[in-house]
């Protein structure tokens, strides 16, 4: 089983996917947010492409540490997910700082400003993700 790691945002969701052993994280794609029910399905898909048993989002809290508006909309997020997903495992991960990490790494890469606009999102799973993994036992 692997684990998908998602970056919720009004627009897009970033998606990444660990390897079958859970020690990396990688970039599959950006979900354009149009319907609902077609960002759903899409997950849904992603996650029996990838057999995955677990949901890792991205957490957003400010960076005091509090919960503000925008981990509530994550929260809504994951709960219409667990209704489309209802067996898969959900784990909220704190993201501060994620997208900014991101962009510095696509900016390091040399990656131009509208190439870092299309995967910036997916990115930024993949960071969310990683941090994940790499806070599992045995790593």
């Amino acid at each position: 089983m692997r684990i998908l790691g998602l970056d919720v945002g009004d627009k897009t969701i970033g998606v990444a996917a660990s390897d079958a052993l859970l020690m990396t994280a990688q970039g599959v794609e950006t979900i354009r947010r149009t319907r609902p029910e077609r960002d759903f399905a899409r997950l849904t898909e992603l996650m029996q492409e990838y057999e995955a048993d677990r949901l890792v989002f991205g957490w957003p809290r400010n960076m005091n540490g509090t919960e503000g508006d925008r981990c509530a909309i994550v929260r809504e997020f994951a709960d219409e997910v667990a209704k489309h997903c209802p067996k898969a495992q959900h784990i909220f991960w704190d993201e501060r700082l994620s997208t900014v990490a991101a962009d510095r790494a696509l900016i390091a890469a040399d990656v131009s400003r509208a190439r870092r606009k299309k995967v910036i999102d997916k990115m930024a799973a993949v960071f969310i993700l990683q941090g994940y993994l790499d806070s599992l036992p045995g790593k």
